[in-house]
């Protein structure tokens, strides 16, 4: 069974998809899911993009079942380790899924990251830091939208080019590969086909050094996306000759 492996709901701060609906919908669309809650230890605008973890799984630990899995996706930083690596070692999740969404303690979302730095110093500084945080974060299971910035960048292009940060970016995907974790396809800027066709250079290179997995997810934060595009990740990974897995009690499985 393919699973929509980055799904958010109510217990995200910026998600108000009721899990029921979720399950709707990927029950339609035949997947599974796995749910990836936003936890961002010391966020700069306080109480968000955290939740209550015992409260999380008291209310969906009764929904898990062969076609939804509970995970978590953790904001890595790297003066957040040791939260993270408690609620990890303190909870039973199936999956956690790193991601950076702050960069030197500044959101990417803000328009504050982007001031005085040209696109590639950006771009760099953020590779530089995922970086930094995956010598620290071993306990990752795959990582998440590696592409993230592009999304929110000022820039008039700002698109992902594996070409214009090679160094930093197999720096990213050697330390991914030769730990045996998983790499996300993150389907959230896939209307664009460019989009699509400029990470394929990325996830070749990951096969190339090693890597064998990729995790698959939408990044829905509301009913009409999720399992949205799917098919367009798995094009990627079939085109780069990568498995997509998901992952049950922290352990990857085939789709397929």
């Amino acid at each position: 069974m393919l699973f929509d492996s980055h799904i958010h709901t109510t217990f995200s701060t910026d998600s108000k998809m009721k899990i029921e609906d979720a399950i709707k919908k990927s029950s339609q669309n035949n997947i599974g899911l796995i749910i990836t809650e936003h936890l961002d230890y010391k966020h700069p605008k306080k109480n968000l993009f955290i939740f209550d973890v015992d409260k999380y799984f008291e209310s969906y630990l009764p929904l898990r079942s062969a076609s939804l899995y509970l995970g978590v996706e953790m904001g890595m930083r790297t003066d957040c380790l040791e939260e993270n690596v408690k609620t990890v070692s303190d909870h039973e999740f199936d999956f956690v899924l790193g991601s950076v969404h702050l960069v030197d303690g500044i959101d990417l979302f803000l328009p504050s990251y982007y001031e005085a730095k040209t696109k590639q110093q950006a771009y760099e500084r953020y590779l530089e830091y995922i970086y930094e945080c995956l010598r620290v974060y071993d306990f990752i299971d795959s990582l998440g939208h590696i592409d993230y910035i592009a999304r929110y960048s000022p820039y008039q292009d700002k698109e992902f080019y594996y070409s214009q940060h090679s160094e930093v970016i197999d720096s990213i995907l050697k330390i991914l590969a030769e730990n045996g974790k998983s790499i996300e396809i993150n389907t959230r800027r896939f209307e664009n086909p460019s989009s699509v066709i400029n990470l394929i250079p990325l996830y070749k290179k990951f096969r190339e050094l090693g890597g064998k997995t990729v995790t698959i997810g939408s990044d829905a934060h509301n009913v009409q996306t999720v399992s949205k595009d799917l098919d367009k990740a798995l094009y990627i990974a079939q085109e780069c000759g990568l498995k997509p897995v998901y992952y049950k009690n922290r352990t990857p499985f085939y789709c397929f």
